[in-house]
């Protein structure tokens, strides 16, 4: 999992412990994703498919995509397809990914870069693996996020950005045993080079074996913690998680990860992504690749996209 790293921890700067006083958010739920394919076939994990929406709030869904190791000609993305009403995270730790947009966003993401696509009033755009990792294969392992838009940003325009690894904010542990890397908002007043509608973090954190991570938590926002390989234990009873696990945390100021002593000689340490943000309490109407307000918003977004409002796919 070759995403940004750096040799030795103890030279970034380190969280704050938590403060007498400080509350450790419970684990409210661990579920297990279950598996599917997306876009043109390529395999994926429904991370949050077991967690009520209105824990997922202001987040729609996210998919695991892989870790898979394509054989020659097997590496597959999506075809041209819309959204409106919500942002899309895509975020790669090995392989890579293009995207094409019908606002002229577009780029080659790889080993740590993110694509962070708000769709706003309506966009067509194109995800696929770059045609020598088609014709070569290789491994390929990233993550895709919805995040919900309010209803007064939902027909924003849209808007494209691409973060590079090395612009990640990078900081670690108290016991220098956790890599925490800050893609968007803010963790402990270190903040990430993501722009977002909704108030938000998302954080990829590397926890070593035997290791521990107390990661201070705005007290406003939910938290979501998935694993994306190896095994350890959520909150600080020590609930146990695995790959393919997400836990759902209740309220607090701060939230634990630990590493498992042990783990399988090709996932040497816990991988998870941390999300959260502040909930939008609002109607959810969600259809496709439309989430509005209304059922009337959505079929509107059906109408605009099958009358071309949407912009139309670049030539070539």
């Amino acid at each position: 999992m070759p995403a940004i790293t750096v040799d030795d921890l103890t030279v970034l700067p380190r969280l704050t412990a938590p403060g007498l006083g400080d509350v450790p958010r419970p684990v409210w739920q661990v579920s297990t994703a279950p598996t599917g394919y997306e876009g043109e076939g390529f395999p994926v994990r429904r991370a949050f498919a077991g967690v009520d929406l209105a824990h997922l709030d202001p987040f729609i869904m996210m998919d695991q995509m892989g870790e898979v190791d394509y054989a020659p000609g097997e590496p597959k993305g999506t075809s041209w397809h819309p959204h409106r009403g919500f942002e899309t995270v895509t975020y790669i730790m090995d392989g890579q990914f293009d995207h094409q947009d019908s606002h002229g966003g577009g780029g080659t993401i790889t080993n740590g870069d993110t694509q962070w696509m708000t769709a706003g009033s309506g966009i067509l755009h194109i995800e696929a693996p770059p045609e020598w990792l088609v014709q070569k294969g290789g491994l390929f392992h990233g993550i895709q996020l919805w995040v919900n838009l309010p209803s007064d940003a939902k027909l924003s325009a849209p808007r494209y950005q691409d973060i590079r690894a090395r612009e990640v904010t990078l900081a670690t542990s108290q016991d220098a045993g956790a890599l925490v890397r800050v893609i968007a908002g803010e963790v402990d007043g270190h903040g990430g080079p993501g722009a977002t509608y909704t108030p938000m973090s998302l954080v990829h954190a590397t926890v070593e074996p035997g290791a521990r991570l107390e990661l201070p938590w705005p007290v406003e926002f939910n938290a979501l913690v998935y694993v994306l390989s190896g095994r350890g234990t959520v909150g600080t009873d020590g609930r146990p998680v695995e790959t393919g696990q997400a836990a759902v945390l209740g309220a607090g100021d701060y939230l634990t990860v630990a590493g498992g002593e042990r783990q399988d000689s090709r996932t040497p340490a816990l991988d998870v992504v941390v999300v959260g943000g502040r909930p939008i309490r609002e109607p959810l109407a969600w259809a496709g690749p439309f989430v509005m307000n209304t059922k009337a918003e959505v079929l509107a977004a059906y109408e605009d996209f099958q009358k071309g409002r949407f912009g139309h796919i670049p030539a070539g």
